[in-house]
């Protein structure tokens, strides 16, 4: 009887996972599994693709339910990366402690190279600009690049900072997604990094998202993609639960309005329960386009 030949593999993600604290004190025992990683793999789960995830940490964290909804990779660590996230009704405040080490090329195994769709989801600036040269054309390849954009002083609190390497990941993408958090509102850095990757979305949390795609002649198409209203119970992991939905609609159709309008849906019906509990079906997220249809013929 001939062996069965390996299925495709089909949404890589890579990055730390990590301990998310309900307080801003390091020493805290009690935690919640986080990181893009974690949101991305059970997205995915949920939409009915078979994500595989490639991660960094220490035995403080169970990363039981990232083998339940696909395969895991978890490279060893003396540390955990761990965030505490305190919501406050002028934003978030965010603390980092533990960072765990990187993750570079040579951490990739040779059975994890060809996946259908990469997301290189840093959240400490873990991923080496090595690593974006390793996948196969075919494959499509994107980013989150919060983890570029984030550096943290001798307490542990969290600051913006430019994205350093972002000329070494950039012209090597398929597709940027990012918030408008992201760049602080700034657009001109939008618009800077849109002469370097040929596609970059930028989500406006309760306004939908913007798809920026760049033509033939060099010039940027900008549309403006409407939101699912929601009534929000926990907006953690929003934008890691759009960009897998978007990433893995686009490789199915091709259209990147289309996919950001699936992303927009699933992450609205995501923040509406707690941690994952939310996150919808892919025929959920069908069914609700099919009873609101958005028109985008002419739209730009």
């Amino acid at each position: 009887m001939p062996i069965p030949a390996h299925p495709p593999l089909d949404f890589l993600v890579i990055g730390h996972v990590t301990r998310d604290i309900p307080t801003a004190d390091p020493t805290a025992t009690e935690y919640v599994l986080g990181g893009t990683v974690s949101f991305a793999a059970v997205t995915a789960s949920h939409l009915g693709r078979h994500p595989t995830v490639l991660t960094r940490a220490a035995g403080d964290v169970d990363l039981s339910v990232l083998r339940e909804v696909g395969g895991l990779y978890a490279l060893p660590s003396q540390h955990t990366t761990t965030f505490a996230n305190i919501y406050t009704s002028t934003g978030r405040i965010q603390y980092c402690y533990t960072p765990a080490a990187v993750i570079a090329a040579a951490d990739v195994p040779e059975e994890l190279r060809s996946p259908k769709v990469v997301l290189l989801g840093p959240l400490v600036g873990e991923i080496e600009p090595d690593m974006i040269h390793i996948f196969p054309e075919d494959t499509v390849v994107a980013a989150v690049p919060q983890g570029w954009m984030r550096r943290w002083d001798g307490d542990g609190r969290v600051h913006p900072t430019p994205w350093r390497t972002a000329e070494e990941f950039l012209p090597h993408l398929d597709a940027l997604i990012l918030s408008i958090e992201d760049v602080d509102g700034d657009l001109s850095i939008i618009e800077e990094y849109c002469t370097h990757v040929p596609l970059l979305v930028m989500t406006q949390y309760r306004e939908g998202s913007t798809v920026y795609q760049r033509q033939a002649d060099g010039s940027v198409s900008v549309t403006q993609v409407p939101p699912r209203p929601a009534n929000e119970v926990d907006p953690t992991g929003a934008g890691d639960t759009f960009a897998t939905a978007f990433l893995l609609r686009l490789q199915e159709t091709g259209d990147p309005l289309d996919a950001a309008r699936y992303a927009n849906v699933t992450a609205s019906f995501g923040v509406e329960g707690s941690g994952t509990s939310a996150i919808p079906s892919h025929q959920a997220v069908l069914d609700y386009m099919a009873a609101h249809p958005w028109p985008t013929e002419g739209v730009n």
